[in-house]
């Protein structure tokens, strides 16, 4: 009587009876997690976003800079705006602007861009990301 009770299938020992009642744990878990995910994706992809974003002001910085110190001082500025806004991709384009000055021996430009939400070219976060370059102004000679 005592081995009866010791191999009993309704005790929970038997290992073939108790094998199905897991079934679907991880996928119930993973589902779970899911949004925890896909938050994390999200965010990680906003933070790409906005770093590309700094290093694309950057550029258009330098960019404006020295075209505008290689420009004469009468189209110094239409050169300036015109390199500044000519590397960036279409999407930063429509939203940025780029301010050109000369003073004291120095070209400057600094270039405002608005980061994107998620997807370049629909909707932007309410700031601007600044790019500032300066270089020595160059005479032009004839």
């Amino acid at each position: 009587m005592k081995e009866e009770a010791h191999t009993r299938p309704d005790r929970g020992l038997d290992p073939d009876r108790n094998r199905g009642r897991d079934r679907g744990q991880v996928t119930v878990e993973f589902l779970g997690m899911i949004p925890t995910i896909l938050v994390t994706l999200v965010v990680l992809w906003q933070l790409v976003l906005l770093g590309y974003t700094f290093t694309l002001a950057g550029n258009a910085a330098d960019e404006a800079v020295r075209a505008a110190t290689a420009a004469d001082p009468g189209a110094r500025d239409g050169a300036c705006r015109a390199a500044g806004l000519d590397k960036l991709p279409g999407a930063w384009e429509g939203a940025a602007t780029v301010d050109c000055g000369t003073g004291g021996g120095f070209v400057t430009a600094d270039v405002k861009l608005r980061v994107p939400v998620l997807f370049p070219g629909t909707v932007d976060l309410p700031f601007e990301v600044k790019g500032r370059a300066g270089a020595v102004e160059e005479e032009v000679g004839d």
